[in-house]
């Protein structure tokens, strides 16, 4: 069993608050300037929901990982 200290539990845990809206605006960028290169209006959704999934994926993964560290 590991004993973090107080500040180090918030610290990872408010990182992991600000995950998923990262991810998707990152997401939405990179497709908006896709878009402007390629003149289309699909890619920035796509993209949207990809920075989404991703931002949901390594949260589960950042949960599991606490969650196998406490056992």
């Amino acid at each position: 069993m590991r004993k973090d200290s107080l500040y180090s539990q918030f610290g990872r845990y408010s990182g992991l608050a600000f995950l998923i809206p990262l991810c998707a605006v990152v997401g939405y960028t990179i497709g908006r300037l896709l878009d402007n290169a390629f003149g289309t209006h699909l890619l920035k959704i796509v993209f949207l929901v990809l920075g989404i999934s991703a931002g949901m994926i390594e949260l589960i993964r950042e949960l599991n990982k606490d969650d196998a560290e406490t056992k």
